[in-house]
């Protein structure tokens, strides 16, 4: 997720913002195949999957007018804990478009499920990207989006 951010990010000349985890993820954590692993015990009690993150203010936010939001697709869902972000921030009168990366999930219902959250701002379908995503996925979703087709 992070390299279609960054590469999101030079091809628009944009900021970014990472969404960090107030208790971060080690490798281990992310082990969905382990039973015991942090973010399968999160899956498994919906309660766990309340992530605080360190921070979701973004510097000059009210600024914006399209917000590309990036995440990892767990279960096919979005990573929770980019929930956090979507709660705390003010999405009115922004163009969200999500991205996701996933091994093999598609990014299905994850624009509608995180708007929910927001109850603001105009949420487009997004896309999907491999966990291996080149920059050249990247600016060719971009140049298929600036025509209109992720609406």
């Amino acid at each position: 997720t992070k390299r279609a951010a960054e590469a999101i990010a030079e091809e628009l000349d944009a900021p970014t913002f990472e969404l960090t985890p107030q208790q971060p993820y080690t490798d281990d954590d992310l082990d969905w195949t382990n039973p015991d692993s942090r973010v399968t015990r999160e899956h498994e009690n919906e309660s766990l999957q309340d992530v605080k993150l360190a921070d979701t203010k973004v510097p000059n936010w009210d600024t914006y007018s399209t917000v590309y939001l990036g995440f990892p697709i767990w279960w096919m869902a979005p990573a929770w804990p980019v929930n956090d972000f979507v709660k705390s921030n003010d999405f009115t009168g922004k163009t969200i478009i999500p991205f996701c990366t996933s091994a093999s999930s598609d990014i299905g219902s994850s624009a509608s499920t995180l708007q929910k959250l927001a109850g603001t701002g105009t949420w487009l379908t997004g896309h999907r990207f491999s966990g291996s995503v080149s920059e050249k996925d990247v600016t060719d979703w971009l140049s298929q989006t600036k025509n209109g087709m992720d609406k």
